[in-house]
């Protein structure tokens, strides 16, 4: 696990690897030669000596790689390598990679379990291919101007124009709290896709770039032909492969333990597979935010399942200074995700760090494979919905834009019924929404309002459906968008970006390549079923887990958003959105923002979480608008 940059065409210096240095801090490289540069940070997790160090050169020298992140299977590769004759020097799998790409070209990409980001350079060629992983577990951002290309797993090791915003994206973090697709908020940084790799040519020093995107399974329309009790059979077998081949680490490897469903079941299944090995877990404390928001002890739960499955647990504290933790957070984060889970993983990768683990194991991922969200829930109303007239969501829909959204059910009720009026597809897009296109779009300057007027709130959603023309189940159409979306650009980005701030590495195992394939066949009444969310996951951890942890409700991570805007960060929030700065930036419309933050302070609505992403945005311009390290 590591961190990665380079350049083409363009002149970076060596000091460019100190801003990613978190993500690596046992060793550095660099390589250059003609317009190429590639750097490398590295963080020790299998084969740890200095024949794993990178950039890694083939044998023969002419061909350089730079890779982050781990292959489960990467032995079972080599092991075909060998068989041809390949030899190896090393037992990482950086080696097994690069020599699979010299044997297969891009279709080792397609053989590979597991998470990564990577770029493979022939000297001789001058040709050279960057990849993402297919889920998008590991960042990879980009920029090509000026014939000049540049990447890296993190934004904040590019040099671009402050200047020039993405004011799509930044709308998006206000929207939905996170950002869709490849848009940053910088108008010439983009995020590599899921699964999307791009090969670059230098043609008499002119840069051509051409992407394509690894063949992977999706959802097809077809579905499991088998009973409940053979599928179950099947799903345990395959979480109980995908925790295996997570396990393979030279190094100490650690758990989440949250005490939901997701988490505890890998826990349990650990405790199979090594039932007589010492397991160390952490979990958050959040009894003082969960009372105030109103949320469920996690904590009780996952001392029922530590002890349970008798393995140790470590009880992080979940205090931070969020006045002064704030901008930190947002530099970490590389984008203005408005959401405050990023601090809980970023304090247990702190502390796993102390105690020598580099390695963490978590549950994300499960809600978004087997279903797990209320907006799942809500997709049965979705036929009842289709059969009321015209006129009458009409009216439901004007009394959605009379309610004044002053709590979180209110909020809910709000978004819900504004929805009425709405096809059917875009009401699924609008379960993803925090705040509606028009209130968004209000929030800015003229001139940028006017760029947003003339966009399509859902147009990445709507390419995301067009993937899966066969698959017609509300349901899985909504797991393909999570997937696809809230996983990894919200989700992903801030377990990566956090773990790695600690210099920890996390890992899915419910992003297991196996383990996804099956659950695309697996009948939508499975995940569901009479309003159980994660329905066929549960009855798989009925063989491991307390009733009372499998059946709790779902409960999440209880921040005092509503208290900190508020009180907290207060001061932050009248200095920040001051009209002095907010005209200084140029954003957004004083007048509209003030507004926002008024009505919240008196009750009328809950804006909280829509201040906190106005904030992200000022700290990220702040922050990201000094200028690269040249």
């Amino acid at each position: 696990m590591c961190g990665i940059v380079g350049a083409f065409n363009k002149e970076i210096y060596r000091k460019v690897l100190h801003l990613i240095q978190h993500r690596g801090p046992d060793d550095t490289g660099w390589f250059e030669h003609n317009n190429v540069t590639l750097g490398h940070v590295r963080l020790s997790i299998q084969d740890v000596s200095e024949m794993a160090h990178q950039p890694f050169l083939s044998k023969d020298g002419n061909t350089v790689m730079v890779f982050n992140g781990e292959i489960y299977n990467h032995w079972e590769i080599r092991k075909g390598l060998e068989e041809k004759g390949v030899s190896f020097k090393s037992t990482s799998d950086t080696e097994t990679v690069l020599e699979g790409y010299l044997m297969y070209g891009t279709q080792i990409f397609e053989m590979l379990n597991g998470i990564f980001a990577l770029c493979i350079y022939d000297l001789k060629t001058e040709k050279a291919v960057l990849v993402r992983d297919s889920f998008g577990v590991k960042p990879l951002y980009y920029s090509l101007v000026n014939n000049e290309f540049q990447f890296s797993s993190e934004l904040k090791a590019l040099e671009f124009d402050s200047n020039e915003l993405d004011y799509e994206s930044i709308a998006n973090y206000i929207k939905f709290l996170w950002s869709p697709g490849k848009g940053t908020p910088s108008k010439h940084i983009k995020k590599m896709l899921p699964g999307e790799y791009c090969t670059i040519t230098n043609n008499n020093g002119v840069l051509r770039t051409e992407s394509k995107f690894i063949s992977t399974k999706t959802f097809d329309g077809t579905r499991h032909l088998a009973t409940e009790d053979e599928l179950v059979d099947r799903l345990d077998a395959l979480l109980v492969q995908a925790v295996q081949r997570q396990l393979l680490s030279d190094v100490p490897v650690g758990f989440f333990l949250s005490g939901g469903l997701d988490s505890s079941l890998l826990v349990a299944i650990a405790r199979k597979l090594r039932p007589e090995k010492d397991i160390q877990c952490f979990t958050i404390d959040t009894t003082t935010f969960a009372k105030s928001e109103g949320f469920s002890n996690d904590l009780d739960y996952a001392r029922i399942v530590a002890d349970h499955l008798d393995v140790k647990l470590e009880v992080v504290s979940s205090d931070v200074d969020i006045a002064k933790d704030f901008d930190s957070m947002i530099w970490h984060l590389d984008e203005p995700q408005a959401d405050p889970a990023p601090l809980n993983v970023l304090n247990i990768s702190k502390r796993a760090a102390e105690m020598g683990f580099k390695v963490l194991i978590g549950g994300a991922g499960g809600d978004d494979v087997f279903s797990g969200y209320r907006r799942h829930q809500m997709l049965k109303y979705e036929a009842k919905i289709s059969k009321v007239p015209q006129l009458a969501l009409s009216v439901l829909g004007r009394l959605g834009g009379i309610l004044k959204p002053s709590t979180p059910n209110k909020r809910r009720a709000k978004k819900l019924l504004a929805t009425f009026n709405k096809p059917k597809q875009d009401r699924i897009f609008t379960y993803f929404d925090w705040l509606d296109w028009s209130t968004v779009k209000s929030l800015f300057k003229t001139d940028a309002k006017k760029k947003l007027d003339k966009l399509d709130e859902y147009s990445f959603f709507r390419s995301k459906i067009n993937e899966i023309p066969k698959e017609h189940n509300s349901l899985n159409q909504m797991l393909h968008l999570e997937m696809s979306s809230f996983l990894v650009d919200h989700n992903f980005n801030y377990t990566d970006k956090m773990g790695m701030a600690a210099g920890v590495e996390i890992r899915v195992p419910f992003l297991d390549n196996d383990l996804v394939d099956f659950s695309y066949k697996i009948p939508p009444e499975l995940k569901l079923k009479n309003n159980v969310t994660k329905y066929i996951l549960k009855k798989v951890a009925e063989r491991y887990l307390p009733m009372e942890v499998i059946y709790r409700s779902k409960a999440g991570f209880g921040a005092p958003v509503r208290k900190w805007i508020t009180e907290d960060l207060a001061e932050l929030v009248e200095s920040r959105l001051s009209r002095e700065n907010i005209e200084k930036f140029n954003i957004f419309d004083y007048a509209q923002v003030n507004a926002l933050v008024e009505s919240n302070k008196k009750g009328d609505i809950d804006a909280s979480y829509s201040i906190w992403a106005i904030l992200a945005i000022d700290s990220w311009v702040r922050q990201f608008s000094k200028g690269r390290i040249n």
